[in-house]
């Protein structure tokens, strides 16, 4: 079976950008949540969220072109800018042009949609712009990206709601494996923190709230939870073929070995409440990657921080694990729910758990709920040596997805990487 090794990563999150700076934080528990500033749009909207730091858009959205782009756009190809350069590929040089595709999910620039209905409602007709489909379509971003780098490969978009950064990442491993792509940047966009989108979760009471200290109200699988954090991010995955990025002198930060991708049929919000979908997509990773469910030491869960979606995966992953207990965590405790790149940002901290042997704890986890009785990584990161681990991605409509990741298969170990 061909190998798919992580070689880049572009991460743009509430607690930091980059690869180093995004899991120092997820390890020593640097929380990107806090309140809107007086001027953003979403002060009167939510109570807090988890924001970008700031960051200079001007390499990409500038002169006439970057008015019509939508946030999500800027920060997809600012993202794939980091990815790229930190897997040390020019397409053309080193990847051929045909050889290399972009699939970013995202729910696309619905900021954009709501700015011009206003800007209709107010002024009419001529108020339209006529750049307004540039701006919203949900495959701008990697056509962006495919154009800014001339990446002539399969290009694409997923729209699976919370699961389309994982899926997309799944999507690419099954175009390497096939052997119509040598390389693939993976990932999503999105930035939802604008007034409509925002207040859609907010009257219906999932969101947490009454926090006097915005730090702790993302608290995956503690009694005390009252709903998720929403926030905004983008994060790329650069996978490549391992033989390719060897014959290049590339390293990698993990594989990905397999991955399970189905839906529960259940229900347009809620999960499945006994765990048989969630379970079910799980052990279809392990098959993906021949693997035993005794040899995954680690799973970064979805853990959204709400009462019926963390019962629901501790239930799927007592069915998948058969009786194991693998270590478990979730890192939205500091960023928040970034929506479909939430999954690819735990992806990202699932491989980087390989590569150093640190797995990041849920922070804000003081009393687990007795519905949820896993062996949870909590307080400070555990040290362990996992020979393989999971990344979980669930999201409305029933989607899941399970991302399986192993030591990575490149002849250039990847050890000092980063560290």
């Amino acid at each position: 079976m061909t190998a798919v090794t992580v070689t880049g990563m572009g991460l743009m999150t509430p607690v930091g950008r980059g690869v180093s700076e995004v899991f120092e934080a997820l390890l020593q528990g640097k929380s990107g949540i806090g309140r809107p500033p007086v001027d953003h749009p979403v002060v009167d909207s939510v109570e807090l969220a988890g924001f970008l730091p700031a960051f200079d858009a001007g390499q990409i959205a500038s002169g006439p072109d970057g008015k019509v782009m939508d946030r999500t756009v800027v920060l997809a190809q600012l993202t794939a800018v980091d990815a790229l350069a930190d897997a040390g590929l020019v397409v053309g040089q080193n990847v051929a042009a045909d050889r290399i595709g972009v699939i970013i999910g995202g729910v696309g620039g619905m900021a954009t949609l709501e700015k011009q209905v206003l800007a209709r409602a107010e002024r009419g007709r001529a108020a339209v712009s006529p750049y307004l489909l540039t701006g919203i379509l949900p495959n701008m971003p990697a056509a962006r990206v495919a154009i800014r780098f001339g990446i002539r490969g399969y290009t694409s978009s997923v729209g699976t709601a919370c699961a389309s950064g994982a899926q997309a990442i799944a999507d690419g491993v099954r175009l390497i494996r096939s052997g119509e792509l040598d390389v693939v940047i993976c990932g999503a966009s999105e930035a939802p923190l604008f007034p409509t989108f925002a207040e859609t979760f907010a009257n219906a009471r999932a969101l947490a709230r009454n926090w006097d200290d915005p730090t702790e109200a993302s608290r995956p699988f503690d009694l005390r939870r009252n709903g998720f954090v929403l926030s905004e991010g983008a994060a790329l995955l650069v996978l490549e073929r391992a033989d390719h990025a060897t014959a290049r002198g590339a390293s990698g930060y993990a594989d990905v070995a397999g991955y399970g991708v189905n839906a529960d049929a259940h229900h347009p919000t809620a999960p499945r409440p006994d765990g048989t979908g969630a379970a079910a997509c799980m052990r279809q990773a392990f098959a993906s990657g021949k693997v035993l469910p005794e040899q995954v030491g680690y799973v970064n869960a979805h853990g959204t921080s709400t009462k019926l979606g963390d019962v629901a995966e501790s239930v799927a992953i007592g069915l998948a694990f058969q009786g194991s207990a693998p270590a478990v965590s979730s890192t939205k405790a500091l960023t928040g729910h970034m929506l479909g790149t939430s999954g690819v940002v735990e992806a990202a901290a699932t491989a980087m758990a390989i590569n150093t042997g640190l797995l990041p704890p849920t922070y804000n986890l003081e009393d687990p709920d007795p519905a949820c009785p896993l062996d949870h990584v909590r307080k400070e990161p555990r040290e362990a040596r996992p020979q393989y681990a999971l990344s979980n991605s669930f999201g409305f409509g029933g989607q899941n997805v399970s991302l399986l990741f192993g030591p990575p298969s490149t002849e250039i170990k990847s050890e000092g990487k980063v560290w």
